[in-house]
């Protein structure tokens, strides 16, 4: 076990994930030209899984995915993993994240496809642990969005949860997210809220809004939950005051235009939220390695 409890790891989208990764690597017949040639089946291992520079790990309960799914394919036992680490902890470069011991074979046709996953998966949330760090203390919190790898989306947001985020809606099914296109397709900002309402009345409605007056607007509608998008601090903060002037419960999130080095002063205009594609859309990875440390 090496997801934290907390975390809520997606097994099953990992796993579908591991068998297309490793469709992709090995080829219709299963083969690691390179590995099946050079060891023999009895051959075995242990090696490390090691940390190449600082940052937050994500995804650890993929190795023994993968391992699994080689082993199976191959006829051979799955090697054993001995966890060093949970998911959502701090590491720095050189530290060992977990021990494996087994087949040869196994472990190294297993090596790019655990590391290409647990990587991608730990620079989120690095990437996240940032933002969550630049905030601390101010009450608002740091959303991901939809723009994820396709395929990943659920990984992706988990790792962003283990960096200290907040995942926001999965997709188009479990909120309503009226913007620009929206409101002109349906002739108004009214129109399209009351559009939703009477079709779906019970999924949450976020209303996104460039203006004061759109925001008051807005919650006049009855939105409780409004996107403040690209607004500069001055007009976020005047933005906050109006809003919370009505008397109304309303949730607001600040998005487009946002950087670390701006982090602080959006959060401190009294928003609840920050949104930030580049969470999951431009993390780059931790460099984590397998190292063979008896043969």
């Amino acid at each position: 076990m090496t997801d934290s409890p907390d975390l809520a790891f997606p097994r099953a989208e990992a796993a579908a994930l591991v068998r297309t990764a490793l469709d992709e690597d090995l080829g219709p017949d299963s083969l690691d030209v390179t590995t099946l040639a050079t060891f023999p089946r009895e051959a075995t291992a242990t090696a490390q899984v090691v940390a190449r520079e600082s940052g937050v790990v994500a995804g650890m309960p993929v190795l023994t995915l993968v391992l699994d799914e080689v082993a199976g394919r191959l006829g051979l036992a799955t090697p054993e993993v001995r966890p060093a680490i949970w998911d959502g902890e701090r590491v720095h470069r050189g530290d060992v994240l977990a021990t494996v011991t087994g087949s040869t074979q196994v472990l190294l046709v297993a090596e790019r496809t655990m590391l290409n996953i647990v990587s991608r998966l730990s620079g989120v949330a690095t990437h996240t642990r940032h933002w969550a760090d630049a905030l601390e203390g101010t009450g608002c919190t740091v959303l991901d969005t939809r723009k994820t790898t396709p395929g990943m989306r659920a990984l992706e947001k988990y790792a962003v949860r283990a960096g200290g985020g907040t995942n926001k809606r999965m997709g188009l099914y479990d909120t309503a997210m009226i913007k620009d296109n929206h409101k002109l397709a349906a002739g108004s900002l009214t129109a399209a809220y009351g559009a939703i309402r009477g079709r779906f009345p019970q999924v949450p409605v976020e209303v996104e809004v460039t203006t004061v007056e759109e925001a008051l607007e807005a919650v006049g509608m009855g939105a409780r939950f409004l996107l403040c998008d690209n607004m500069s601090v001055a007009q976020l903060r005047e933005t906050v005051t109006a809003v919370r002037a009505t008397g109304e419960q309303v949730e607001l999130e600040a998005t487009g235009g946002l950087s670390l080095a701006v982090a602080r002063e959006y959060a401190e205009t009294g928003v609840d939220h920050l949104s930030v594609g580049a969470l999951t859309h431009s993390s780059p990875i931790l460099d984590i390695a397998l190292d063979i440390v008896e043969p």
